[in-house]
């Protein structure tokens, strides 16, 4: 096997079911939902914030949207800096302070105000997104990265949907500062617990942060026929994601449903998908190979999709499981493929590929809003079904690629 050759008596990789690979999984199942939690915390009250600051809807998905939009700016300085320095510490400093700028917004006073510290926090978040997923890479046996990489996006999924879940409800029963609040503290719970049990990395090699090595690390990363495809797939998929669930709570809070702002917070267990589907795909890519894993969960975000057109509440919520657990599923799949293509610097490979996903966030879903303003719902649908189409037309590319080259089915 090609990777025996690197394990060492020494420094062996962590394998299924021995204590340190509980350890990394509670580890990074923690960082995992308090990422998420604090990412997307703000998405369900967006109707909310428009109410109380007098904003439209495209300009209060901007809470959300620099948040993603400098996330993804931030990644491409965190992941090379953890590729310098080490994993566990970046990821350790980013999530204190991305819990401390959340309780900061909870008071923040004006709307730009706001805007600063959702920046901030998605700066933050930064360091933790794709150095988790490097370091999972790294330091789990290659047999069982797939399975891991599901159980952390597992893990993402969850965090998704408990912050949405208690700023949704907690909204309706006190106030929107009160629930980012709490989430906040919550957050930071979560961060301390993660410093503490996450083991320290055993393959973490060094590289330089001097610009020229960066540069050639890049030139690399878009040479491999299959990393750039990747990348498109991650912005793709994530402006698809963030684009239904930022204006599915207008359709539901107007008529003919009317529903509450708690009970539209209480639709995000469509998130719980996510925590079955991630680690199952990554499991199935040994059978089917993630190329036919990936087109499936994007086919299945598609027709949970087309059933949200449906005027009847069971098949609005049918078709957001469905979406969501495609997503998270296809996710898994790209995000674990990242690392085993990368030949070096996965860091930073891991980085690049979340800089598409995030600016994909930010820029799909504001985009949505115009067309949420101009076509209602019939026009949001036909926006995310021409990204996931696009994304099936890269998937099939990237299939075909691996087929003809005749890699193994990665």
């Amino acid at each position: 096997m090609p990777y025996a050759k690197t394990t060492t008596a020494k420094q062996p990789y962590i394998k299924r079911g021995t204590p340190r690979f509980i350890q990394v999984t509670l580890a990074l199942f923690s960082a995992g939902l308090a990422t998420f939690a604090l990412l997307y915390c703000v998405q369900p009250i967006l109707p909310v914030l428009s109410d109380d600051f007098g904003i439209s809807p495209a300009t209060s998905s901007l809470s959300l949207s620099v948040a993603t939009g400098m996330m993804a700016l931030g990644l491409l300085a965190t992941g090379p800096l953890s590729d310098a320095v080490g994993r566990k510490s970046v990821m350790v400093v980013s999530l204190l302070l991305a819990s401390a700028f959340t309780l900061f917004s909870a008071f923040a006073s004006t709307w730009e105000s706001i805007l600063i510290a959702r920046a901030l926090i998605g700066l933050s978040l930064s360091g933790v997104a794709a150095v988790a997923m490097t370091y999972l890479s790294e330091e789990i046996h290659p047999s069982v990265v797939a399975f891991s990489m599901g159980l952390y996006i597992s893990g993402n999924s969850i965090g998704g949907m408990s912050g949405r879940l208690l700023s949704g409800v907690m909204t309706d029963f006190f106030s929107w500062r009160v629930a980012v609040g709490a989430i906040g503290l919550v957050a930071l719970s979560a961060a301390i617990m993660f410093w503490r049990i996450l083991p320290a990395s055993k393959h973490f090699r060094a590289t330089s942060l001097r610009p020229h090595v960066l540069a050639i690390n890049i030139r690399l990363h878009f040479r491999d026929a299959g990393l750039p495809l990747l990348f498109v797939i991650g912005f793709l998929l994530m402006g698809a994601f963030v684009t239904l669930f930022n204006y599915i709570g207008y359709r539901l809070l107007a008529a003919p449903w009317s529903l509450s702002q708690a009970t539209v917070g209480l639709l995000s267990v469509v998130y719980l998908t996510g925590s079955y589907s991630s680690p199952k795909a990554g499991a199935l890519t040994a059978i089917y190979g993630r190329g036919k894993v990936m087109l499936f969960s994007l086919l299945l975000m598609l027709s949970g999709l087309l059933l949200t057109l449906l005027n009847l509440l069971p098949f609005i919520f049918v078709g957001m499981m469905l979406f969501s657990g495609g997503f998270f599923a296809a996710h898994a799949v790209a995000s674990g493929w990242i690392g085993l293509r990368a030949r070096r610097a996965r860091g930073q490979a891991s980085s690049l590929y979340l800089f598409c996903y995030y600016l994909g966030s930010s820029t799909a879903g504001t985009l949505g809003g115009i067309f949420w303003h101009s076509f209602a719902w019939p026009g949001v649908v036909a926006f995310i079904a021409t990204l996931l189409i696009a994304a099936v037309g890269v998937a099939w590319r990237l299939q075909k690629l691996t087929v003809v080259t005749g890699l193994t089915p990665q």
